[in-house]
This record gives structure tokens, sequence and C-alpha cells, in this order.
């Protein structure tokens, strides 16, 4: 198991300062590395050759995938812009600035320090390898962070009324040899990155992954949220096939650092306090 209670949980909890510099100490996480550090023998080789294809001709995206590390969405990889290109400046609008500089997790509590769900865009920007299983009716993508999954089927229309959940309600659809991932249906509870970047139950977010070759996925991701972007916006990277498999990520809900106070009680939107202070 890794040292995921000391590292997934400090990192998440970081300041932006802190998390940028973190993020240059994972470096190698995002060259498709990560996987092989206790690994004897030979460093891992991603194909080069042509992308494989399904039985229905559509390429297939089925593998463990290491990824950058995106603690700021904003921000490109500093090493390798080539491996994650940022949003540059986001258009904020005044509700979505205000909301950026209000959060404050070491006084207000975050999230993810009490396990609850990442929500589908911080569960991509996590430092940790992504597994992406697929058929003809659905793709799968299941995270190392925290152990969690989301399934989206291939279907023409979201629901007329999508009950409104961390990750979102998603749908998967082809463009050409391009998959495109369409989620709407958020609850608003989570946020996009470490750096704490808003969104709110009105995001609609879209993926697209290309395979131009059996090693690498290119993937893109557009922010479309009215209430705190004046605009939508984007951000690339490149993902990286790995030889290995997903490990076993245990974050404790009552875990000592909580209750004792250094890591502060998050209270989810609009809602009572969970225990009397």
């Amino acid at each position: 198991m890794r040292l995921h209670w000391i590292l997934g949980l400090g990192l998440l909890l970081l300041p932006s300062l802190a998390a940028a510099q973190a993020e240059s100490t994972l470096g190698t996480i995002g060259a498709g590395v990560a996987n092989q550090s206790s690994v004897p023998g030979p460093r891992w080789t991603p194909p080069s050759g042509p992308a494989p294809r399904m039985a229905n001709g559509r390429p297939d995206f089925s593998g463990v995938w290491d990824h950058p590390y995106v603690p700021d969405m904003a921000a490109s990889n500093s090493a390798n812009p080539a491996l994650q290109k940022g949003a540059g400046q986001i258009p904020y609008t005044d509700a979505g600035q205000a909301n950026l500089q209000a959060y404050d997790p070491e006084k207000n509590g975050d999230y993810t320090g009490m396990c609850m769900p990442f929500g589908l865009m911080r569960s991509v920007n996590s430092p940790y390898p992504i597994q992406i299983m697929q058929n003809e009716r659905y793709v799968a993508l299941l995270f190392e962070q925290s152990t969690w999954f989301h399934v989206v089927p291939f279907k023409a229309e979201h629901s007329a009324d999508p009950n409104p959940t961390w990750f979102g309600e998603s749908i998967a659809k082809w463009d050409g040899d391009t998959l495109v991932i369409d989620t709407v249906g958020f609850n608003g509870f989570t946020r996009l990155d470490t750096r704490g970047n808003p969104h709110s139950d009105q995001l609609h977010m879209v993926q697209t992954l290309k395979r131009p070759d059996a090693g690498h996925i290119a993937y893109t991701v557009t922010i479309d949220d009215p209430v705190y972007y004046a605009r939508p916006w984007s951000n690339e990277r490149t993902f990286t096939l790995t030889n290995g498999d997903l490990l076993e990520y245990s974050c404790e809900e009552n875990n000592r650092a909580l209750w004792e106070g250094r890591i502060k009680i998050w209270t989810p939107p609009t809602s009572s306090p969970i225990r009397p202070k």
C-alpha cells in the first residue's frame, strides 16, 4: 500500500503555494514511471505502435494510465509543458473569484480530509493512476485515488433531470476516433483541484480522449460553469500507459489528525455542522 494517508491527504490539503512545490516533486508520476519505483529490472518503455482497436473498430483505451498530478488547472507543467498545459488566466466571474479567495482548508476544512468523494475532476487531477475498462456499452474509470470508480454508458442524451451526485452523470459518445465523456448533474460540493478552483451544480464538463499510439492518450477537459466562470476554459494533458496495477488506497474517516484538529471538519454547503464545536 502506498503511504496514502500521509501523501494523499497532506497534498490535497496544502495551500496553493505548497501544492505547486509538491507538483515538482511528483513530476515523475506524471511522466509514467510511478508504478515502477519498487520494481527491479529494465525501465518500462510504453509501446509506440498503432493504438489497439476493439472488435467494432473503435479505439481501445483499456489499460492502467499514469498521468500528471495537476494541483492547479491554470498552471502548466513547468518541467514538461507537453505533459500538461494549463488554462493560463482562468476567466472567473466575481462569484468565482470571491469563492476561491474564501477557500481556506486549514481554517474551514476540506471534504477530502474527511474521505468524502473527490469528485470527477479532482480525481483525474490526483497523482495516482487511472485504469480504464471499456466495452461496446460502457467505459469505466477506476481511480486509485480513494478507490473511487465512475461507470459511463454510451448513450445519446443525459437524463431529463439528473440526480445530483459527487461525480455527476456522465454519458459517452464517439466523435470519429475521439472518445467524448460529457458530464452534468453535479451536487456542487467538490472542487476542481487542490488549489480550490470551485464549481457549482451547473457545471458542464466535457472530457475527450484520443489514442495517437499504443502508449499514450491525448486528454482534454473543458470546464463550463456560468456561476463561477465567465466563459468555458480548457486543460490539456498526456496520459502514459504503465505496466503496473492499481494499488489499494485506504482513506480513514476517523483518522487521528481529523479528530485531534490538525485536519479541520468540513461542513457541506448550506448544512449544519456535523458535530458541535
